[in-house]
Formats: structure tokens, C-alpha cells, sequence
């Protein structure tokens, strides 16, 4: 699950991105509104929620929950903010937010306001992701697969796990190294050229010793493909 959190203040920003990064979302933390807007705005990164601090520089959260739902995103947003009347929160719903966290806030409760936005926004994933004979389960990182007579369970590191969806989102579909560079690892991040190779070579080794050899195949020039055509 990729986050984009949109927080200026760095302690806070820090502890929320650990937490976060603690419990298997992705993060990409930036801290004013202008560097968020272009996260937002581009074709590469496809985020499942963003979480906006009210008060930022360059444009407010405010500002940035009104241009999203003005260009017809659906993006679930929480809005961080330490204003806290009523005539407040009814401005931050109204700009579009779907919920509303005022500080000073615990991490549980952050924790929990995601797992409810979850619960009843269709952004979110599943408990289960299930794609021609696998199933991904959120839960316990696990990949299950019928290929075989006996039903064969994987347990899945969280990178590989999150390849392994990207994957399945994408099924008989063409993906390049770079689009998977992208969604897999942080923008800010200073990722190594090979670093998709290496992922990919132990992720298929798990595939394959569980009886799924050849199941992501290489197009060589052009990317990968989850070949689930018989």
C-alpha cells in the first residue's frame, strides 16, 4: 500500500513515516504543498492514500484535497491539522477529505483512521487479492497458489510481496523495469540500476521452488509479464 504523507514538520513527519514503513505501506514524505502536487500529478506513482497536513507551505492541504477532487480523483485523504472547531472540520470535508485527525494524535489512532478508510474505500486493497490461481493475502504476506494438487503457500518478504501485486494488477500485461522501479521503492530513494533484477531473481525463486517456474516471464527489450494464460 503506497502512502504520499505531505507533513512539514520534520519530527512528526519522521515518526509517522516510521510507523507507517513499520506496518508495510510504502511512503514518499515530502513537506510543502508544491512537491506534493507534483507527486500527485504525474503518471508514474499510483498512491492509495494521502495524507495532508492542513497547514503547508506553498499550497495549503486544504488547497491540494480541492485540485484533487476537482480533477475527479477518488484518492482517499486524511487531513492532519491542529484546528480543531467544528467550522473547521466541516471546511476540511467539504474540501473533499474523507476523514480528519487533529493533533497531537497517537500513532494507533493514525493507525486505525487507515485501517477504517480501508474498511469502506474501494481505493484500498482487499484483505485478498486474487488473480487466475494466486491469492495474495494482505494479512500474513503469504502468496497461495492451485497449481498443483495440493494448495502450496508462500510467505513473502514485503518487497517481494509488493512485486508480486504489482504483478498481479497487471496480469498478462507487459510492465518495464522502470514502471516497477517507480512503484516499488520510494521516489527520493536512490535506487540501483539492477536493483529489479535482483528482486526479480529471488522472488521467481520462491515461484519456482514452489512449483511455479516460469510463471513471470521475460520479454527481453521491452519488460516483464505474469503469464497466466494456459
Amino acid at each position: 500500500m503506497r502512502v504520499l504523507l505531505v507533513e512539514d514538520e520534520p519530527d512528526l513527519g519522521a515518526a509517522i513515516k516510521r510507523t507507517l514503513t513499520q506496518h508495510k505501506y510504502l511512503v514518499d514524505w515530502v513537506l510543502d504543498g508544491n512537491e506534493a502536487w507534483a507527486y500527485l500529478d504525474n503518471s508514474w506513482t499510483q498512491y492509495t492514500v494521502a495524507i495532508l497536513d492542513w497547514m503547508l507551505p506553498g499550497i495549503s492541504g486544504l488547497e491540494l484535497c480541492k485540485q484533487l477532487r476537482q480533477n475527479k480523483n477518488p484518492l482517499p485523504v486524511l487531513m492532519l491539522t491542529a484546528k480543531d472547531t467544528m467550522e473547521d472540520k466541516v471546511a476540511g470535508l467539504d474540501a473533499g477529505a474523507d476523514d480528519y485527525l487533529v493533533k497531537p494524535f497517537g500513532m494507533a489512532e493514525l493507525l486505525a483512521r487507515l485501517r477504517a478508510l480501508q474498511r469502506r474505500s474501494p481505493q484500498f486493497q482487499p484483505q485478498q487479492l486474487s488473480v487466475g490461481n494466486l491469492t495474495l493475502d494482505y494479512g500474513n504476506s503469504t502468496v497461495s497458489h492451485n497449481f498443483q494438487a495440493d494448495k502450496q503457500v508462500i510467505l513473502l518478504t514485503n518487497k517481494e510481496f509488493q512485486l508480486l501485486e504489482y504483478f498481479m494488477k497487471h496480469p498478462n500485461q507487459i510492465v518495464t523495469s522502470e514502471q516497477i522501479r517507480y512503484q516499488l521503492w520510494e521516489v527520493s530513494s536512490e535506487t540501483m540500476s539492477n536493483v529489479v533484477a535482483a528482486q526479480m531473481r529471488l522472488l521467481r525463486r520462491k515461484l519456482t521452488n514452489s512449483g511455479c517456474a516460469n510463471l513471470i516471464e521475460t520479454l527481453h527489450g521491452l519488460g516483464y509479464r505474469l503469464n497466466l494464460t494456459p
